[in-house]
C-alpha cells in the first residue's frame, strides 16, 4: 500500500455523509464501484466522507481525481453531470448544499498551490432531491442514478488510461448504464 506522501496515480474519492438521505450519494458510489470493478496499485478508492481539509495529503499527491458528490446544479432531482478539469472547483462550492462542499472546493485550491495536483480533475455529480433527512437513505430518483454515475465515471477513467475491470460477479454485466457502455478498460 501507498504511504501517505507517495504520490498516487488515480483517487476516486467519494464525499459526503451517510446520514443525511441523498447527501450520501457519492460515498454510495465509490461502494458500487469497488464492488464491481478492480483497479491496480495505482489506483486509491476512497470513501472522504465530510473530511474537508483532512484530505489535502491524499489529493495533493495523485495525478489525477475523479470526485462522486450530490450537487445542486439547480435541476430536476436525480440529474447527473460530469464536469471536468477547471470547471470542476466553480461547481464543488457554486451552490452549497452540505458543509463539506466549501471545505473541498478549498482542498482543491489548496493541493494546486502545494504542488500543482492534481493534474486532471472529473466530478461526477447528481442532483439531490432531499438532504435534510437524517437517517433518511438516498431517494429513489437518486439511487437508480448510481449505474449511470459509474458508467460515466468508467468513461472518465477510460479516458485517462486508467486500467481496471469488472468483477465476474459484477451487476454491472445485468444493468448496463446509459451514459457509457461498461467493458474492461486498460489491461487491469
Amino acid at each position: 500500500m501507498k504511504g501517505l506522501d507517495e504520490t498516487s496515480e488515480t483517487l476516486i474519492l467519494g464525499i459526503g455523509n451517510l446520514l443525511w438521505a441523498d447527501e450520501g450519494f457519492g460515498v454510495r458510489c465509490v461502494e458500487a464501484l469497488d464492488a464491481d470493478f478492480c483497479f491496480g496499485d495505482e489506483t486509491r478508492l476512497m470513501d472522504g466522507g465530510t473530511q474537508g481539509m483532512f484530505l489535502l495529503p491524499w489529493v495533493s499527491n495523485t495525478e489525477k481525481l475523479l470526485i462522486f458528490d450530490a450537487i445542486d446544479f439547480g435541476l430536476p432531482p436525480g440529474e447527473l453531470r460530469v464536469i471536468e478539469d477547471d470547471d470542476v472547483p466553480r461547481y464543488m462550492g457554486a451552490k452549497k448544499i452540505s458543509m463539506h462542499q466549501t471545505g473541498f472546493q478549498e482542498v482543491l485550491a489548496a493541493a494546486r498551490l502545494l504542488n500543482d495536483r492534481p493534474r486532471r480533475l472529473a466530478l461526477v455529480g447528481v442532483q439531490p432531491e432531499r438532504l435534510d433527512d437524517y437517517g433518511g437513505g438516498l431517494r429513489e430518483s437518486v439511487r437508480r442514478r448510481i449505474p449511470d454515475a459509474i458508467g460515466a465515471a468508467c468513461g472518465v477513467l477510460r479516458s485517462w488510461k486508467v486500467p481496471f475491470h469488472a468483477r465476474s460477479s459484477s451487476r454491472v454485466d445485468k444493468e448496463p448504464t446509459s451514459l457509457e457502455p461498461v467493458g474492461v478498460a486498460g489491461n487491469g
